[in-house]
């Protein structure tokens, strides 16, 4: 596979050949771009980085280990932006008014975040918030939210999700990315009722030393395996490494480990190198 060169083509154009299919590119820690014939969308896109200016001298610093691999200002025909939850990294204030520099897209947020993502730059009419088990259409884009644990379930005084996850349902698949998760009771159930294709899933694991210094955690590699496999789902991309050097996995690792795996297809992504799936319906 031929390394991306950055910056990428802002336009995301479908790599030659692959028309009828949806692709894919990963932007880094849990950023996704994903094309459906003329439909582009984002998904928790961290291109800038305001996150080592606020953590500059703390314990974890936050210092990018790689470039963004797009200007936010020169992406073009970009329709939805998904944000799972309100944390930088994740609604991020230095990419989401830039995004609308070239383009004119909805954002997606949890219900409960939707104060903070005005705050971050989203005009309210070009906000939708959700809960879980709510779900939207869109341009032949099928959005349902479903909870997410970081590490646990939160809601805020209206019972309302802190963090989701959302099955993206283009092109004849369903793409499930789980936002920052770690397993919790049913979400095995709740995922595998949506009849799920492809799963986008962290895989830097937690533990007490990140948590107490208030860095929440998310699957091991094994858990995102194990979801896999209970929820019926039969393709796992591995993602939420390399940006931040406290909080990553090592890809040769992850490789290596995975290689026992032969009952579920799975992928470590390269920084904006496309990759392409066939939809039932492409």
């Amino acid at each position: 596979m031929t390394p991306a060169r950055l910056p990428l083509d802002p336009r995301f154009p479908n790599p030659p050949g692959s028309d009828d299919d949806v692709a894919l590119w990963w932007l880094g820690q849990a950023g996704f771009a994903v094309r459906f014939r003329d439909t582009l969308l984002f998904i928790d896109p961290y291109l800038s980085d305001v996150l080592a200016d606020k953590y500059r001298g703390r314990i974890f610093p936050h210092r990018r280990l790689h470039p963004s691999p797009v200007n936010p200002s020169d992406v073009t025909g970009l329709d939805l932006v998904l944000c799972t939850h309100g944390h930088t990294d994740h609604m991020d204030l230095g990419s989401i008014p830039y995004l609308q520099t070239s383009s004119d897209p909805l954002f997606v947020v949890p219900r409960a975040e939707a104060v903070k993502g005005v705050a971050r730059g989203i005009p309210a009419p070009r906000l939708l918030g959700l809960d879980a088990g709510e779900s939207f259409a869109r341009q032949g884009v099928t959005i349902t939210a479903v909870p997410a644990a970081h590490e646990e379930l939160t809601v805020d005084a209206h019972g309302q999700n802190l963090f989701l996850g959302y099955v993206i349902e283009i092109g004849g698949l369903r793409i499930y990315h789980s936002g920052d998760c770690a397993p919790y009771p049913g979400q095995a159930g709740i995922v595998r009722d949506l009849s799920v294709d492809l799963a986008l899933l962290p895989v830097n694991g937690r533990d007490a030393h990140r948590r107490d210094h208030g860095v929440p955690g998310n699957f091991t590699l094994d858990e995102a395996v194990t979801l896999c496999r209970d929820a019926g789902i039969p393709s796992l991309v591995c993602h939420h490494w390399g940006l931040f050097e406290f909080n990553s996995a090592d890809p040769a690792d992850l490789a290596q480990r995975l290689t026992s795996v032969d009952d579920i297809a799975w992928r470590i992504p390269e920084l904006g190198v496309p990759f392409t799936v066939s939809g039932a319906s492409a």
